[in-house]
């Protein structure tokens, strides 16, 4: 008998609809008639919701920005980061023009996009990035694109340089001390009253970092509201705008794709228009601040009176990277020196000063620059005088090298002579030091301990070095502890442990057959102490003998007195109130029956 089944129909698995996404751009220029922003939103959000393959993913847009590049185009941007989220897979743009109009731009997101999967469709020019001669296409289209815009920049450098042979400004530039009425430029009163008092401080003779720092503690800002600076004060001490005459095409645009601006110093006209506006600032004062700035510019720092100068100041010039030296304080912190704690005068290269970089040109202290200053003119002592007489400048090269260039022409090179304990200190100022250091110690004087310079590493060969460090069980709350100087110096840890120092004192006055540590009979006893890494403890007396012990860690210090148990006792009294036991059990009872004994009932 045949076996009959009935197969039922089956029902197709729908097709995943495709994310879509739209680009409109309109720019700054007249194409805003032929591209109107909404209309090219409008279109594009009917477009992707009627087809029921897709699925709707916004319309990204930029209105009134240029497509040369892509820094201040924000929607273009967003919808960037959108497609590496993976919220769109299909891209729809009008033109290339629309997308980009820089050729880099354009084909560095275009292989971006495509490395994440997302298409991108020109409509106009019939290109999809996912095609196979797709990029070649968009490269020649593009380069077509960028090439426009050129000349649409052209065009409108051409009408603006007309503008400006008219006397007509390119649009309405701020200028503080002035606001725009019409077409014409108004006086602002209290900013004009901010631009006179500029002028004036100058005339004075106060440098701009005076006029700035008065300005800050008064608190006159900006328009802007911002902090003056001295690039603030100098854009007002310069422009031309405060006499009432206008200095057009101060500035121009070199590369309209990368649009980079440049000061114009005679490579394009400038055109100089008289009595367009009123004068704040008389044009008799105006050069005479002009000629001022110049001449102080190239006194240098000697121009500032604000500035400690010396005879030295812009004279040291850095042979490596040719910053001028400049004037540093530091504090003496060389201890057991004589002049510990004094100022010390130092002239550094300006990039590790000011600019927050590195040189390897060394610092001159100012007493061994004044010593090579004198050796070099051949004086006994150094004489400022002839010195700015006779030296036109000084050349500071790597290795402590001084070149002196003359007035006369002539040249001397002179290695100063390094103060800095590890190029001047020889091996008979060391054992000098050390002798005083043992003395200064076995005096009791100063923080010293006894036990300083005397405790040798077996392992390393470094000295061992006090460190403190909190503990309850000591009255002053601070315990010390002998270590290796090898962890301490460099970070490279060392075998050997460290030592209790109360313990360390019990052991010495046992070994020394004393009942209570004593510093002095130590130190004209015992020449050192040498500790191995297995913690056995040295002792070298003077007159040759060596005794040994051994460091024991389980050592938990001395036992409890009977006052101090009586004292704990006390404290734990205090601590465990009756209110405070009631609610411990009451606790405890409820973790029993919730817990353990919950489980185990069950």
């Amino acid at each position: 008998m045949r076996k009959i089944s009935k197969v039922e129909a089956s029902i197709p698995a729908l097709k995943p609809r495709k994310k879509v996404a739209a680009y409109a751009r309109v720019s700054m220029e007249t194409e805003r008639l032929m591209h109107s922003l909404s209309a090219q939103v409008s279109y594009y959000s009917g477009l992707i919701q009627k087809n029921p393959d897709w699925e709707y993913a916004g319309v990204y847009s930029d209105d009134g920005v240029s497509g040369i590049g892509i820094a201040k185009r924000r929607g273009f941007r967003q919808m960037v980061e959108d497609c590496e989220k993976g919220k769109i897979d299909i891209v729809l743009t009008k033109s290339i023009s629309r997308f980009a109009r820089n050729t880099v731009d354009l084909l560095g997101t275009v292989r971006h996009l495509k490395d994440l999967g997302v298409e991108v469709r020109f409509e106009k020019e019939r290109i999809s990035s996912m095609s196979g001669d797709g990029e070649l296409m968009l490269t020649i289209l593009a380069s077509f694109a960028q090439e426009e815009s050129r000349s649409i920049s052209d065009n409108v450098k051409w009408g603006t340089r007309k503008r400006f042979e008219q006397g007509i400004p390119n649009g309405r530039f701020r200028v503080y001390g002035y606001r725009w009425e019409g077409e014409r430029l108004v006086v602002e009163p209290e900013e004009a009253r901010i631009v006179k008092r500029i002028f004036q401080n100058f005339l004075d003779g106060k440098s701009r970092l005076e006029t700035e720092r008065e300005f800050a503690a008064e608190g006159i800002t900006t328009a802007q509201g911002c902090r003056w600076v001295d690039s603030n004060i100098k854009v007002v001490l310069t422009n031309i705008t405060y006499t009432g005459n206008l200095l057009l095409q101060k500035e121009y645009i070199e590369d309209p794709i990368t649009k980079k601006r440049k000061k114009n110093k005679g490579e394009l006209p400038q055109y100089y228009v008289e009595g367009t506006h009123e004068a704040i600032i008389d044009m008799e004062t105006f050069r005479y601040v002009q000629d001022e700035m110049a001449r102080r510019k190239e006194m240098g720092p000697f121009a500032n009176k604000a500035l400690n100068t010396t005879c030295f100041t812009s004279m040291l010039k850095c042979g490596k990277c040719g910053c001028s030296f400049v004037r540093s304080q530091r504090e003496n912190r060389a201890k057991g020196s004589t002049t510990y704690g004094d100022t010390v005068v130092y002239w550094v290269c300006g990039t590790t000063k000011r600019k927050g970089g590195r040189c390897s040109t060394k610092d001159i202290p100012e007493p061994v620059l004044r010593k090579t200053c004198a050796e070099a003119m051949g004086l006994e002592e150094f004489d400022e005088d002839i010195f700015k007489e006779s030296i036109s400048a000084i050349i500071v090269g790597e290795g402590r090298k001084l070149c002196f260039h003359f007035k006369d022409g002539k040249d001397a090179e002179i290695v100063w002579q390094s103060t800095a304990k590890k190029d001047c200190w020889t091996e008979e100022h060391k054992d000098r030091q050390r002798k005083w250091m043992r003395e200064y110690m076995a005096g009791g004087n100063g923080k010293y301990s006894p036990f300083t310079t005397r405790i040798k590493c077996e392992h390393c060969g470094s000295a061992f070095r006090r460190q403190s460090q909190s503990c309850k069980s000591s009255p002053t709350g601070k315990m010390g502890y002998w270590r290796c100087g090898t962890d301490k110096k460099s970070g490279r840890g060392c075998r050997t442990k460290g030592i209790r120092e109360d313990r360390l004192m019990e052991l010495t006055a046992k070994i020394m057959g004393m009942p209570e540590f004593d510093g002095d009979a130590f130190r004209e006893q015992v020449g050192h102490i040498s500790v191995s890494p297995e913690m056995v403890l040295t002792y070298r007396f003077l007159d040759g003998r060596a005794e040994s012990v051994q460091y024991d860690f389980r050592y938990q210090g001395r036992p409890w007195t009977e006052e101090q148990r009586a004292k704990f006792k006390e404290s734990i009294k205090g601590t465990f109130t009756e209110e405070r036991r009631k609610a411990m059990s009451e606790k405890m009872k409820k973790v029993r029956s919730e817990k353990y004994w919950a489980s185990t009932r069950k």
